[in-house]
Order: C-alpha cells, then structure tokens, then sequence
C-alpha cells in the first residue's frame, strides 16, 4: 500500500489549496479513505472522511463549511480542496486508510 500526498504550501490567511493523495497497492474504489492533519505540539486529528462511492462525506467541526473532501476511483486520488484558511489550520495533513498513512504534506497559513 501506498498513499502520496501533494499540494502543501505556504498560503495567507483566507486563501485555498488543493491536496491530493494518490493511492496505488490496493482496489482504492472498496474503500472509505480520510484526511487527518497533525499541528506542532498538538494530537493528530480527523479532518475528513469519505465514503467509498463518494455519496457520503464527514468533516470536523472546525472545517466544516471550508474544507471540502473528494474522490475520483478513475485515478484512484482523494482530494482536500480548502478554502478560507486561517493560520490554525497550519499542520502536517495526511492520507489515510485504516492502519495506512502517507508521508504528509505541510500546510502553512501565515501572512
């Protein structure tokens, strides 16, 4: 198994990115995958969960509104798109299926 984030960057507050797992060594389309992230000092935290199909999604409270978790089993790549970031949305953010974690990918918000 094999999970591979990109699109981290620096951003200012109120700006967007656009993360991407890419997901190879399993049939990706059987399973329900998640975005976690992880701030320094701070305990790794569910961001996102997606169904298998793409039809049911979850958010935590603090992105719900901005953060918007997608899918597309054709390329086999779960997406993050985030919108209105503010600095505390600053952290480490990871791929994730069951026990399966991806590298990670920085996202910094700061002016």
């Amino acid at each position: 198994v094999q999970l591979v984030e990109s699109g981290g960057g620096l951003v200012q507050p109120g700006g967007s990115l656009r993360l991407s797992c890419a997901a190879s060594g399993f049939t990706f389309s059987r399973y329900a995958m998640n975005w976690y992230r992880q701030a320094p000092g701070k305990e790794r935290e569910l961001v996102a969960s997606i169904g298998s199909t793409g039809t049911t999604t979850n958010y935590a409270g603090s992105v719900k509104g901005r953060f918007t978790i997608s899918r597309d089993n054709a390329k086999n790549t779960v997406y993050l798109e985030m919108n209105s970031l503010k600095p505390e949305d600053t952290a480490v953010y990871y791929c994730n299926r069951y026990g399966d974690w991806g590298q990670g990918t920085q996202v910094t918000v700061s002016s």
